[in-house]
């Protein structure tokens, strides 16, 4: 089941972000954001009507999801960028696979029109083909742009147009609904 993200879901959304960034390079922090932080992003990204989701297991939250603006600059307005992190207890099960779907529904209604994934080391498989699965384009790699764990990672960037994609003019500015 996917579902919006509430306040009480942070202890166990900064503990997979924890696993994530101390075990893993889905993500360039090497230290990982306590919880008051978490609420602090979490806070951000729903100020700006931006989803933020969690995949549970029952009533166990087994992943989150959510969608940042891409870039600061204004003519980014219409691309955002998703995040999707799943307990590694539980992977392999869909979770990853239902809130990327759940997060590509939910900005396209948004009126946004491009979704970029900046997936954290090229051998990451599975986040690569999750995001291919989901109508994503690998459009290019970034080589050895972090150093964690003593080795030069790269990062990937996968690209799906929304709705109309750049197929037509925006009739509305998602921005407006983030400020």
């Amino acid at each position: 089941m996917v579902r919006d993200a509430q306040p009480a879901d942070l202890a166990a959304i900064q503990a997979i972000y924890a696993h994530h960034v101390q075990q893993g390079l889905a993500s360039f922090e090497e230290q990982a954001p306590d919880v008051d932080e978490m609420r602090r992003r979490f806070d951000d990204i729903v100020a700006r009507g931006l989803p933020y989701l969690v995949g549970c297991i029952g009533e166990a939250v087994a992943g989150y999801g959510y969608c940042a603006p891409y870039r600061a600059r204004s003519a980014y307005r219409y691309v955002l960028e998703d995040s999707v992190y799943v307990d590694p207890a539980v992977q392999r099960r869909g979770t990853g696979r239902a809130l990327l779907a759940a997060l590509i529904e939910r900005c396209t209604a948004l009126g946004y029109r491009q979704l970029i994934a900046v997936i954290g080391d090229s051998a990451h498989a599975p986040s690569i083909g999750v995001h291919a699965d989901a109508g994503f384009l690998r459009v290019g790699t970034m080589r050895s742009v972090g150093f964690k764990f003593g080795r030069w990672v790269d990062t990937v960037i996968m690209q799906r147009s929304l709705g109309a994609g750049d197929g037509s003019k925006p009739g509305s500015d998602p921005k407006a609904a983030r400020d």
